[in-house]
């Protein structure tokens, strides 16, 4: 199954697709605004593509978590309610995005690693393989069947013993870690929107957050939705909400990064 496009310049090149293919087969418009329009979607459908082409390739490992994810009914799942939240195989990071943290891993010198969300494990299994032998990365996440696909993926991995799954709600996991004075240097969220916020402050609130630990947070353009006029989904909504609490916080500095569905990097003041 081709996955639907999830990001603003994914959904964008197919709207101009769509254009494109109706003005074109019109013959009383002007050929040049038909060749502009041809453009345009030309500019938008080959970003993704032509960044990926020239983003170091994924390892085996990863791909191969890619082909168990996509195999995979997630719909059926859902439908059944053998998922504990709604799940669709375009919740994978996926290779920029994983190459992208993976990066944050060496210029931070990260040791230890906090993932709040992590569906099948792609962000988790990138992370771990930037992680040196001794780092860990705790990986957290609600849904029991999702964790299992991860960590069977994880086991085909030379680096898979480096992560740490809890299978929890996230806040449950997050309080444990800060009752015992866990800290992180690198800390990524990727989990339901509507508790990103709540997030946030823990990880502001105690020790969970180095000194000079980064926070990324994914997911923060959301399908355009939070700078589109009209009314958005319930994901929207709070990823709206978020970022304004991100923008209004005095405690940190932010810089919000086109990067897939947006990726907004945070870090104390």
């Amino acid at each position: 199954m081709t996955p639907r496009p999830v990001t603003p310049v994914g959904i964008l090149a197919a709207k101009l697709e769509f254009l494109n293919q109706q003005i074109g087969a019109l013959e009383s418009v002007d050929p040049e605004v038909k060749s502009e329009l041809s453009r345009a979607w030309e500019l938008a459908r080959g970003l993704d593509p032509y960044i990926s082409s020239c983003t170091t390739p994924e390892s085996p490992a990863l791909a191969s978590l890619v082909q168990r994810t996509q195999s995979e009914d997630w719909s059926q799942r859902s439908a059944d309610g053998e998922t504990v939240q709604p799940l669709e195989q375009e919740m994978l990071s996926g290779h920029v995005e994983g190459q992208t943290l993976k990066f944050f891993v060496h210029l931070t010198q990260a040791k230890r690693v906090l993932e709040i969300g992590m569906f099948t494990g792609y962000s988790a299994l990138a992370i771990a393989e930037a992680l040196p032998q001794d780092g860990q990365i705790v990986a957290c996440e609600v849904d029991p069947f999702a964790a299992a696909v991860a960590q069977a993926c994880f086991a085909q991995s030379p680096d898979g013993h480096k992560i740490l799954v809890k299978v929890a709600p996230a806040l449950v996991t997050l309080k444990h870690l800060a009752d015992a004075d866990e800290t992180f240097d690198l800390v990524f969220i990727d989990a339901d929107k509507a508790g990103y916020i709540d997030y946030l402050n823990i990880l502001l609130d105690s020790s969970l957050l180095a000194k000079n630990g980064l926070i990324c947070v994914d997911n923060t353009l959301m399908q355009g939705q939070p700078y589109l006029s009209g009314e958005g989904t319930a994901n929207g909504t709070a990823i709206a909400a978020f970022n304004q609490a991100v923008v209004d916080d005095p405690r940190i500095e932010q810089v919000l990064l086109p990067l897939r569905d947006g990726l907004t990097l945070i870090r104390r003041v």
